[in-house]
């Protein structure tokens, strides 16, 4: 066949193609992050001999949590999405640099990134998150965290930690900033907790 008429078979193909294929939706007008209400002022951070290096490390999810999306328990056997509401990063990434940082800002032992650099710790914490959702039965936004620590002497001790804020309005803004709020609790309780072994 000539390339002239193949040509002209080829257009309406793609043509056709065009329809079936979505290249995305329109961007949501803004995505949902977490910020750390403690930080680590500029400069050197903690330093010295007595100080521990403690590790956060990758932290698992359920496959509920392992989106960019904000779950919301309708039932205790329904999920959903909220609509409207993206996390710029997956939750697990966001919580983990939450918690690095709230245990950075207590100034009292120096925090290392990654997990390349776990072998520099002396304590270690990971853990799994759980909930960083909302539930409609209390309209509530709830972070719950089951977390690990391992001390330089093998000692394993696990806890569980969750903030919950009710009364929250079922739309995006609203949960993004109490599941915010929530967060900070739960970081602060656990960089308590390793701190104080």
């Amino acid at each position: 066949m000539p390339l002239k008429h193949r040509s002209i078979l080829v257009l309406p193909l793609l043509l056709a193609l065009t329809s079936c294929i979505s290249l995305g939706g329109p961007p949501p007008e803004s995505l949902l992050t977490l910020s750390p209400t403690a930080r680590a002022p500029a400069g050197d951070g903690a330093a010295g001999a007595g100080r521990p290096v403690i590790a956060v490390l990758a932290i698992d999810t359920p496959a509920k949590l392992d989106v960019l999306r904000v779950p919301v328990a309708v039932t205790d056997t329904e999920l959903a999405y909220l609509q409207e509401a993206f996390w710029v990063e997956k939750p697990a990434r966001l919580f983990r640099r939450l918690v690095g940082e709230t245990i950075r800002a207590r100034g009292s032992a120096m925090v290392v990134d990654g997990d390349d650099t776990s072998t520099l710790a002396t304590v270690t914490v990971r853990g799994t998150l759980i909930d960083m959702g909302y539930e409609t039965d209390e309209s509530a936004a709830v972070v719950r965290f089951d977390a690990v620590r391992l001390d330089g002497e093998g000692t394993v001790t696990t806890r569980r930690f969750e903030a919950r804020e009710t009364g929250v309005p079922a739309e995006g803004r609203a949960v993004g900033a109490a599941l915010n709020r929530a967060a900070n609790t739960v970081a602060a309780d656990v960089a308590d907790w390793v701190a104080g072994g």
